[in-house]
């Protein structure tokens, strides 16, 4: 990776002349944004291998073990908006060092967490912290690098963002056969703790801006109307089913998000999520592509470590082992297709991508209970990582570049919000499926796995029918 890293340094050099920002490190300023926004992506996947272990330990129903979760991703969805906007106004440098701290800080709650409602408390603010620092990583990067360096840039960022993403659950698996389901939240303290320290060095310190007032009317909107339509969501898809009680609360869910709406579009380019940002069709494209796929990569990270453990008998190390092919075909293959992406486009890359990933769901469907890792379960995710390598960093880099430089923080933490969102839409759903045990568990493994191909596809058509030459968006062409 050094390479590749010393070649970033004359373009960063090249943008500093002209921006007035002094980028002495460049590949340390990557790094520090790597560090950081890897906290997010482990515990975002980390928790998943560990839900036996903490429904055991802390006596949680699968209603419980689903707020492990989205506990975390419900401010984080909502959140990353309002993250991305205070850095643009008030330096992205504070936001990701402030975020970071935060997030070692609660992670540390969590591993000592004596019952159910503090970890799910902990793991609320943890997402919180995580809205703080994810979509500043990316928005320093964008002020860093530019053109084809950038791709490369956000490529690596992203290979490695999904590398500890995918080998984290390896890790946690090993500690939790060792015994503890809490030492994978104490994993995150060291990562923090270089991120903080590199960030401090290295990033170029915030340029001044007037302090407007943040959108809290329009982040508190955001954030019931995702609470309460998760929560309907959640307790809906369990056995007990739909009540009319829940109906009501998933109406006022969607009252509430219409009402943000009407809230951001009043507040024009003060807004959080200033609505000239979908001026754009291919703006509007990259977020329907986003909410599909990461809906269903949301339900494979969930569903497929939950059904081998409890289903086909897979020891916790095993379970996280078995998605190794993702962060590996990932982490080479990313960077060189952002350059590529860079170079001839995102369309075509953003087409075929998700079409591979759904055929990699499909392969899905030949797993059984004994589910045979390597003549069953491997061939399937390898497929699926292939088609992720070829859709994951042209994404970020034609979000990045879909929007004029004032927007870049704002742009990042929605497509960011979006990924989230559809992972919390996604678990919310599985209620059903992590209650069921036996035949009717590979029955619901299958029946997720069909939805999460068809997602796909419907992500491939929104790029292929939405996606052209993108303008930047923020401005009316």
């Amino acid at each position: 990776m050094n390479a590749p890293l010393q070649s970033f340094r004359d373009a960063a050099a090249a943008r500093a002349s002209t921006a007035g920002i002094t980028v002495r490190h460049p590949a340390r300023v990557l790094s520090a944004t790597i560090l950081a926004s890897s906290l997010a992506f482990v515990d975002g996947s980390v928790v998943n291998v560990g839900l036996p272990a903490i429904g055991a330990s802390l006596h949680a129903d699968p209603a419980a073990l689903q707020w492990v979760i989205n506990a975390y991703l419900l401010p984080l969805s909502a959140l990353l908006l309002f993250g991305g906007a205070a850095g643009d106004r008030f330096g992205r440098r504070r936001l990701l060092i402030s975020g970071t701290v935060l997030f070692g800080v609660t992670s540390l709650c969590c591993a000592l967490a004596p019952g159910t409602a503090v970890l799910l408390v902990a793991r609320f603010l943890q997402g919180a912290s995580a809205a703080m620092l994810m979509p500043n990583s990316l928005a320093i990067l964008g002020a860093t690098f530019q053109g084809e360096a950038k791709g490369r840039a956000v490529g690596i960022w992203a290979a490695t963002g999904a590398a500890v993403g995918a080998a984290g659950p390896v890790l946690g698996g090993w500690l939790i056969d060792l015994g503890s389901w809490r030492g994978i939240f104490l994993i995150n303290l060291p990562l923090a703790a270089g991120a903080i320290l590199l960030a401090w060095r290295y990033v170029p310190q915030d340029v001044e801006r007037r302090a407007e007032p943040l959108d809290a009317g329009g982040a508190l909107l955001a954030t019931f109307g995702l609470g309460a339509l998760t929560w309907a969501l959640t307790v809906g898809s369990s056995p007990r089913g739909w009540t009319p009680r829940l109906l009501v609360l998933g109406a006022t869910a969607v009252v509430s998000l219409v009402l943000f709406v009407v809230v951001e579009r009043r507040r024009g380019e003060r807004a959080m999520m200033p609505l000239t940002l979908f001026v754009s069709r291919a703006f509007t494209g990259l977020t329907l592509l986003t909410l599909l796929l990461y809906g269903a990569l949301g339900t494979l990270f969930v569903l497929v470590p939950y059904f081998l453990i409890e289903a086909a008998g897979y020891s916790a190390i095993a379970a996280g082992a078995a998605l190794l092919p993702l962060p590996l075909i990932v982490a080479v293959a990313s960077p060189y297709l952002g350059a590529i992406a860079a170079r001839i486009g995102t369309r075509v890359p953003l087409t075929v991508g998700p079409l591979i990933v759904a055929a990699g769901f499909l392969l899905t469907l030949r797993i059984g209970t004994p589910a045979r890792y390597w003549s069953e379960v491997f061939p399937a995710l390898a497929l699926l990582s292939l088609g992720l390598s070829g859709a994951v960093a042209p994404l970020t880099t034609a979000v990045l570049s879909s929007v004029d430089g004032a927007h870049t923080g704002v742009a990042s933490g929605f497509n960011s919000a979006v990924a989230r969102t559809g992972g919390l839409v996604a678990t919310a759903l599985l209620g059903s499926a992590l209650a069921a045990r036996g035949v009717a568990l590979l029955s619901a493994f299958h029946t997720g796995m069909w939805l999460c191909a068809l997602a796909c596809i419907g992500a491939a058509a929104s790029a292929g029918f939405l996606l052209g030459a993108p303008a930047p968006v923020g401005k009316r062409p």
